[in-house]
């Protein structure tokens, strides 16, 4: 149901982590200024590269699956896209980014001829590799973004683009570059598809309601789902005026959060579990299921009720146990799907502060979770 994995003896946060396209190796940053390449081998991973461009802590990763492409950005106000050479070491194109705050976020899009990075400036960098002067080059979009982009993802058509950001605010941009594609068709979003045009805008409530941790578009692309630190998840429809569904949750703040069908949602967060959500037949957001059914393990033979009986025999109380009933032990920081599409995932694969990076199986979770169904 689902595969616990560690990279070495020490544990150091996963700030976040990206697949190549055949899942044998992972690109994941240990909370620090480096990104780490590992080979899976059986049940073990060997350390391939380290990419150490970077002077301070990398914030996003995203592994192009077509062209072996990987893009990363941090701190540093860089991004830099990394092409393997022939003797399979990475080798760092540096992007003009053209920022003053700490990169935050970046994503390839869906053709992988451009990516999107949201930064601490208040202005999303979308890049295009410029062939005359063989470099990656950036053009802005600014208006209306209020503060630091802290999220973003890709429309299917490789056009539209969704930004999360600290002023509370989802918002749908046009990102379409004249220079490299051809003029696009319209969408539910909209006709006008000029670079900046924005689309749709979504407050995650009328007083405000907490910043935006992650957003993610519909395989479809008709609608949106966001996360915020409102320990909210929400849904806007564009085929529907645009209308928008919240959904107050008793759980702790999700950080991430990903479709993996038309109909369903995955987001994880600071309750250090996989949660699934399902829009009902008139468009609501109900919650499915815990994903994570894990208990804790008998330790040294005792179980918890014995463990229970004595210490209340004995008048005294325990306060060294800190486990937590989940495979992860601390929030999780990403979600990133591992086999299938956001129309069909089959498995999908969590990242967190504990250090663990955990592959779960959504088609032997719905057999042996009782009246789990993924629609």
């Amino acid at each position: 149901m689902a595969e616990q994995h560690r990279f070495g003896n020490i544990v150091t946060p996963i700030t976040c982590h990206a697949w190549n396209k055949d899942r044998t190796q992972i690109a994941m940053s240990p909370n620090n200024n480096e990104v780490h390449i590992y080979k899976r081998t059986g049940l073990d991973w060997k350390l391939l590269d380290v990419l150490n461009q970077h002077d301070l802590r990398v914030m996003g990763i995203d592994w192009a699956p077509n062209t072996n492409r990987i893009v990363t950005c941090a701190v540093d106000r860089n991004a830099y896209v990394w092409t393997q050479g022939e003797d399979m070491k990475w080798k760092p194109t540096l992007v003009l980014l053209r920022i003053n705050r700490a990169a935050t976020c970046v994503k390839w899009s869906p053709n992988e001829n451009k990516f999107a990075v949201g930064s601490g400036a208040r202005l999303i960098s979308v890049c295009y590799f410029e062939s005359e002067n063989d470099w990656w080059v950036s053009k802005h979009i600014k208006k209306p973004i209020r503060s630091t982009i802290t999220a973003i993802d890709w429309h299917p058509n490789n056009i539209l683009l969704v930004a999360g950001s600290a002023d509370f605010k989802v918002r749908v941009f046009s990102a379409y570059i004249k220079d490299i594609e051809k003029t696009p068709d319209a969408t539910a979003w909209g006709s006008k598809m000029s670079l900046g045009n924005l689309m749709a805008e979504f407050p995650n409530s009328p007083c405000g309601g907490g910043w935006v941790h992650s957003v993610s578009f519909s395989p479809d692309g008709n609608k949106v789902c966001w996360v915020a630190h409102d320990s909210t998840i929400n849904i806007a429809d564009a085929t529907n005026g645009n209308v928008t569904y919240k959904l107050r949750t008793e759980f702790l703040p999700f950080l991430s959060c990903t479709w993996i069908t038309g109909n369903s949602i995955i987001a994880a967060g600071h309750s250090c579990i996989p949660i699934l959500y399902t829009l009902s037949s008139n468009g609501q957001l109900v919650f499915n299921a815990k994903l994570d059914t894990s208990l804790k393990k008998e330790i040294g033979g005792i179980s918890a009720m014995r463990k229970f009986q004595s210490l209340d025999k004995q008048a005294r109380t325990e306060s060294n146990d800190t486990n937590l009933d989940s495979i992860h032990q601390n929030a999780i920081t990403s979600v990133v799907l591992y086999s299938g599409t956001k129309e069909n995932t089959t498995k999908f694969s969590t990242s967190g502060l504990d250090g663990q990076m955990v592959i779960w199986d959504l088609v032997s979770l719905e057999k042996s979770m009782q009246g789990l169904k993924i629609a």
